[in-house]
């Protein structure tokens, strides 16, 4: 059976009439023969919405009883049991009766959707959980009943039931939406037009925005790439220069021309990082754009002109605006620009709009990267030999070796612009390759001291020395551009490889990741900040330098992630191939805060599932284990105050030793109690000495009732002392015979042995009982836990678990150990006390 279909009819406020509508809807399909039924609709008494069920099955409400009122919501079983193709459930957003199935009832259609029955319901626009602030700072009143966005946009179908403010008025006026003794007060109050017409502009706005996200799965789906004008969106070309907030303003004037227009402003960045514009002006103008209600894209696209008409098409844009090329007018030699190629390109169904600015025609600047590339040493070096170096070379050969010859001069000069290539680039070479061509044409090529050339050779000579150094400078250059390339992008994959390493490992905390940022863009401060909400004020999440920014817009760089948290450095601007590699350290901090709050919500939820089981098996026990001896005392206690009976003085002393019993059970058992209780709170507070076993372990042999026949002692006389807690030693001990003899065999002892190991003293407890297997050793310790066969009378399962709290708190050891022959052997290991050394010599007094 597959899902059923959500139909909701949406509306501004209450009294449009979404229920009239949905009965309407209703009584069609039950003519046309479906199986439809009422599941719950409230008519609020309004008597034309009353007449509309007539006609109509209605499913039984089911009875719920709440502070003594009685109430009636949806029977969900009753409809799953009906089964009907069609079920009408009014108020999606309602919360249910306590008590009831689900807590809200768009939980309950969720049930019927489930179960492939279709629903019809309605719901109005500020019971939408994303909206509560928008409409409670337009009405003044927060709506408590709320429904999530994602439940009313998974509908198959959305109908909005419209209706002006005006008419709503008078339909309240007339008294056919509440009593006439509440008319005046909803009319003053949230009825009011204000009111209405904003809300009613929320409802018709969100509706558009699920209509567009229609429209984008059905191209989709079809693969239409032709631009379908539904709507105005226009993309704004932005390149990080300073027309961008020109060109974003002029968008979003062109924008408010049309109803609903949207503006998305876009940046293209080469796929090689090697061109960027300025991190901090793109920020700047990305702010601006989501100020005025835009939103903000990055392209990556070698191709500017074909990047960006690809993203135009693919947002089913109607517009391009951009700015006029900021090339100076020799630069056109080279090609007619991005502007005039997107609008060449367009075609017709995209406008395009140039924008004129005030850096138009002002020329890009040359590429300061080279400069960063080489090194500015080498580049200063590049141009004192590009430019002195054929200076000098001429004054050499003039005034020394007049007759070298025109080839070698060339030659020599040809020198000077490899070198000039070789130190500072493109630039420098160029520059030496014309001082060298024209200082050979005015002082080595006849006729001398003019720049004609007589014989067509020596033309051709300086042509290919021009070119030569020409094609080896762009070569260098080349070379040197591909070099930084490479490194840059070894340094990037070290950097990712280290993210993923630590990722996987889970070793890198958010401080010290932060830190790792700080060091490798070398920044002054770096924060991570995060807002509940937009428009909500931005927190730190974690921050390392001295005083981190509190605003992304404060920040020298800022890197987005997500809608509501952003990674904001301070120190410098860094260019576009550096905000790659922070990108990725933005998303790693980013998945450390989250695996943070997710191990410390696993902490909290394992602190709070332990003290569940720990309360729940104390309960067990109060209700079991602390009862038996309780019932026990008291029947002895009431035996004996019975006047029917003439008890022996045996009799009486058996009572009263069963009544001494009892309330010895009990005093252990609360003793456990406490103790395990005060484990648990770290309330156990070891007073530490040095103190000899003689003195603990036979007293701890106290509360068994018989030791001398359960239990052999071997205990050294020669052993050393240990340092420990006496009382807690003397408890752990004693819990652990005593669990030793409970579980030994008729008749056989329990052989409690110490020894000396190095630094350390053990205590071994030895039985020949059941013994445990070995994946049971280490839960035999925990509270509550009993292995084996043993009565429910025999305690709640505290004692070994307190023993090795106790040894644990004196800075000791417990743990099981299989007995060979069969059986158990408890070892305590406590550390041994410090021994005194030889008393130091003193002098005789004279």
């Amino acid at each position: 059976m597959g899902r059923g279909k959500l139909r909701i009819y949406l509306g501004a406020a209450p009294g449009v009439g979404k229920t009239y509508a949905m009965l309407s809807e209703a009584h069609r399909r039950v003519e046309r023969g479906t199986d439809c039924v009422v599941g719950f609709v409230e008519h609020h008494g309004r008597p034309r919405t009353e007449v509309m069920l007539h006609g109509l099955v209605q499913v039984g409400r089911r009875e719920l009883v709440y502070r003594g009122a009685v109430f009636t919501e949806m029977d969900v079983d009753a409809v799953l049991a009906r089964g009907p193709a069609v079920v009408l459930v009014d108020e999606l957003a309602h919360s249910n009766v306590p008590g009831s199935r689900n807590g809200k009832r768009w939980q309950d259609v969720a049930e019927l959707l489930a179960a492939g029955i279709d629903v019809i319901s309605t719901v109005n626009i500020q019971h939408l959980e994303s909206l509560g602030d928008v409409v409670e700072s337009i009405t003044g009143v927060r709506q408590r009943e709320t429904v999530p966005d994602e439940v009313v946009r998974r509908a198959d179908q959305i109908e909005l039931v419209d209706m002006s403010p005006q008419a709503l008025r008078r339909r309240m006026a007339h008294g056919n939406i509440y009593k006439s003794d509440k008319v005046d007060a909803a009319l003053s109050n949230y009825f009011r037009p204000g009111n209405l017409t904003a809300l009613r502009e929320l409802a018709l706005l969100w509706v558009a925005d699920r209509v567009d996200e229609y429209l984008q799965e059905y191209r989709s789906a079809h693969r239409v790439s032709k631009i379908w004008g539904s709507r105005e969106r226009i993309v704004v070309g932005i390149t990080g220069g300073p027309e961008g907030r020109t060109l974003i303003r002029r968008a979003a004037r062109l924008a408010e021309k049309g109803a609903g227009g949207e503006v998305l402003a876009v940046y293209i960045s080469r796929s090689d990082g090697l061109t960027a514009a300025s991190p901090k002006e793109l920020a700047d103008q990305r702010a601006l754009v989501e100020d005025m209600g835009g939103t903000y894209h990055q392209v990556v696209g070698d191709d500017v002109s074909t990047a960006l008409l690809a993203f135009a098409r693919g947002v089913n844009a109607t517009q391009i605006v951009l700015g006029v090329s900021r090339r100076r007018p020799w630069q056109y030699m080279f090609g007619p620009g991005v502007s005039a190629t997107v609008a060449r390109d367009s075609g017709p169904d995209l406008d395009v709009h140039l924008v004129t600015h005030a850096a138009m025609g002002k020329g890009r600047g040359l590429p300061g990267a080279r400069g960063a590339r080489l090194g500015r040493r080498r580049v200063v070096q590049g141009w004192l030999v590009g430019v002195l170096g054929p200076a000098l070379l001429t004054l050499l050969l003039h005034s020394a070796a007049p007759e070298v010859g025109l080839a070698n001069d060339m030659l020599l000069y040809l020198s000077l612009t490899v070198g000039a290539a070789l130190l500072g680039g493109l630039w420098p070479a160029l520059t030496s390759a014309v001082l060298g061509s024209l200082l050979l044409n005015w002082f080595f090529t006849p006729p001398l001291s003019a720049l004609t050339i007589a014989d067509p050779e020596n033309i051709v000579a300086i042509v290919i020395f021009i070119g030569v150094a020409v094609a080896v400078a762009s070569v260098v250059d080349l070379a040197a551009r591909r070099t930084h390339q490479a490194a840059r992008l070894r340094a990037e994959s070290e950097i990712l490889s280290f993210l993923a390493g630590s990722v996987l490992r889970g070793e890198t905390t958010l401080d010290a990741l932060l830190q790792r940022v700080r060091e490798t863009f070398a920044m002054e401060s770096v924060a991570l900040l995060e807002r509940a909400g937009d428009g909500e004020p931005w927190t730190c999440a974690g921050s390392v330098g001295p005083a981190p920014v509190e605003r992304p817009e404060d920040a020298d760089v800022d890197m987005p992630v997500g809608d509501h948290m952003a990674l904001a450095l301070s120190g410098r601007v860094l260019p576009a191939e550096d905000r790659r590699v922070l990108a990725a350290f933005a998303a790693q901090s980013v998945v450390l805060l989250d695996r943070q709050r997710l191990e410390q919500e696993a902490g909290r939820a394992r602190t709070l599932d332990e003290g569940n089981r720990i309360r729940t098996a104390l309960l067990a026990a109060v209700s079991h284990d602390l009862r038996t001896p309780l019932a026990g005392i008291k029947a002895s206690v009431s035996s004996l105050r019975s006047d029917d009976v003439e008890w022996s003085a045996a009799d009486q002393a058996e009572l009263l030793a069963a009544i001494e019993e009892g309330a010895d059970r009990l005093d252990h058992l609360v003793g456990n109690l406490l103790d395990m209780s005060r484990l648990q709170t770290g309330t156990v507070q070891p007073l530490i000495r040095d103190i000899d076993l003689e003195e603990v372990v036979p007293m701890a042999l106290g509360g068994l009732p018989d030791p001398e026949r359960s239990v052999l002692l071997d205990i050294p006389e020669r052993l050393p002392m240990v340092s420990v807690d006496k009382g807690l030693l003397e408890r752990a001990v004693a819990n652990v015979v005593e669990n030793a003899v409970k579980y030994s065999p008729d008749g056989e002892l329990v052989l409690v042995s110490a020894s000396a190991m190095a630094d350390r003293v053990e205590i071994r407890v030895v039985d020949r009982g059941p013994g445990v297997p070995d994946p049971v050793k280490d839960r035999i310790f925990e509270p509550f836990q009993r292995y084996g066969d043993a009565p429910r009378g025999a305690g709640v399962g505290l004692g070994l678990a307190v023993a090795r709290g106790f040894t644990e708190a004196v800075g000791g050891t417990l743990a099981a150990e299989d007995t060979p022959g069969g059986g158990l052997t408890m070892v305590l290991s406590l550390k041994a006390a410090a021994r005194p050394g030889p008393a130091p010599e003193h002098p005789a007094a004279p």
